[in-house]
């Protein structure tokens, strides 16, 4: 200790203590949505003082401080913000200055209010903030030190089963687990079909999306290319939560390893990084099967991460990063282009390209 100087010290102290409650920011934003704090504060017009809080959301009186800390933390972390604002008559939450705290939406916490269809994310968070998905992080050290459980992921050595059995054993999971899915994928293909749907859509007749859980991604296809005709390959405890068949979109219960069906192209959305590399190879040499010729139109289309592509500010880098760690917990892995590439390679694809400015995600479109 004796080299470092007061200010290091200082420095040093200041970065662990924000990484030792790095998961109360999780817990508190938690707790905000079990709360409806978003939703009561978009019921008032996007914003509200705390005592409207604490009689919207049902709260106690006496836990107004209370709410008051929580709110703290998410405005200081830009889910939501606060000014002041001079108190009416009947406000309890007036201070000294005769002020009271307003606190508003972000563009962050909009997402996270009930009812929006388009890009409604609560549903994702209860599925990443929940105890069986923590769980397995607690033991992320002793599975680094086992030379045995290699074949492993540390989600299986918590529960005892992997990812996929979960879902198929566990029908809660399998229910909280699809949601957040949807959730996820009507924000993400938001972003890509207006960034890039036309380009890669518009010429094709036909689509699998694979690994498609409810349907969600191809819903969206469908409704901005109504003459494209989806179907969605999924594992049969996925499937039998989809919507029933409208003509549009078609469901089909299989394994993506063992058979694809055939289509001009085929989609994955945030499918291979739940899969080491052999297994992404063995998955994209069933989906060059399925396509035709690339002068016929045939492509794989995969919505993913490409780490160190998009933006490159802190928050995007430390977002792709603790994805990445992540996915790990399934012995899933997020890849960089040199690493997507060799698979491509080993697959037998001819080429590739890369379409970034979709957030963390980027899009890549594969030729046979």
């Amino acid at each position: 200790m004796d080299a470092l100087s007061t200010a290091d010290l200082i420095e040093a102290e200041r970065v662990l203590y924000h990484h030792f409650f790095c998961y109360v920011k999780s817990m508190a934003l938690n707790c905000a949505v079990h709360l409806s704090i978003p939703n009561a504060i978009h019921l008032r017009g996007g914003s509200a003082t705390l005592s409207e809080l604490i009689a919207d959301t049902g709260l106690h009186p006496s836990r107004l401080p209370n709410l008051q800390r929580l709110m703290n933390v998410l405005t200081i972390s830009s889910v939501f913000t606060a000014s002041h604002q001079p108190a009416t008559s009947s406000s309890t939450t007036a201070g000294l200055s005769g002020e009271e705290i307003v606190y508003k939406l972000t563009a962050a916490s909009r997402l996270l209010v009930d009812g929006d269809k388009l890009c409604g994310m609560s549903p994702l968070m209860h599925f990443l903030v929940r105890p069986l998905t923590i769980t397995p992080f607690f033991g992320m050290h002793t599975w680094f030190k086992d030379e045995l459980a290699a074949s492993k992921s540390f989600f299986e050595m918590a529960h005892g089963c992997d990812r996929w059995e979960m879902t198929s054993k566990n029908a809660e999971d399998n229910s909280i687990f699809n949601e957040a899915m949807v959730a996820d994928c009507q924000l993400v293909m938001e972003i890509f079909l207006r960034e890039a749907g036309t380009e890669i859509f518009s010429l094709l007749s036909s689509i699998v999306d694979v690994g498609g859980g409810i349907g969600a991604a191809s819903a969206a296809i469908t409704r901005s290319f109504p003459h494209i005709k989806c179907t969605v390959l999924d594992l049969p405890q996925v499937i039998s939560q989809a919507p029933q068949a409208n003509g549009t979109v078609n469901f089909v219960a299989g394994d993506m390893f063992k058979f694809i069906p055939p289509a001009d192209a085929v989609l994955l959305r945030c499918v291979l990084h739940c899969w080491g590399d052999d297994d992404c190879v063995k998955i994209l040499r069933r989906c060059k099967d399925a396509i035709p010729a690339r002068e016929d139109g045939g492509k794989v289309i995969i919505i993913d991460s490409v780490v160190g592509s998009g933006p490159q500010d802190t928050i995007s880098k430390e977002a792709q990063a603790l994805y990445d760690l992540y996915m790990m917990y399934i012995n899933g892995v997020e890849r960089g282009e040199n690493e997507w590439r060799k698979i491509f390679q080993q697959a037998g694809f001819s080429d590739y390209r890369i379409v970034s400015g979709l957030g963390i995600r980027s899009a890549i479109v594969v030729y046979p």
